[in-house]
């Protein structure tokens, strides 16, 4: 297996974070040989399981995506909440802030959007 790199992160594809299938916690790095983890419980994996079923069940599409509206409002509010970030960051950078503070709103966007990559 030849060690392929990440082209947006620079890191080796083998060395980028992992993230859980269901949930979206991230998982750990396992050493050795064999398939990556999928998921970071068996719980999340049975979860996967029953939605990827009802799915099938349902006739949709198998890359279909099934929010509920809690979950889709949830999802907005965190876009929106993001948008707001960066646009904090726009505003201050047209303001003249000082560097250690367009860092530290650079920081909380950034916590944001990993935030925002965990969509369960």
């Amino acid at each position: 297996m030849s060690k392929t790199v990440d082209l947006l992160a620079g890191i080796p594809r083998n060395l980028a974070p992992q993230h859980c299938g269901w949930c979206g916690r991230r998982l750990e790095i396992a050493a050795g040989k064999g398939r990556r983890r999928r998921y970071c419980a068996q719980s999340c994996r049975q979860r996967a399981y029953e939605r990827r079923t009802a799915v099938q069940r349902s006739g949709l599409p198998d890359d279909a995506v099934i929010l509920s509206d809690t979950e889709l409002a949830a999802l907005q509010d965190r876009l929106f909440q993001l948008r707001c970030a960066a646009e904090d960051v726009v505003t201050a950078a047209d303001d003249g802030a000082a560097s250690e503070e367009l860092r530290r709103m650079a920081l909380e966007l950034a916590h944001s959007a990993r935030e925002l990559e965990r969509l369960r």
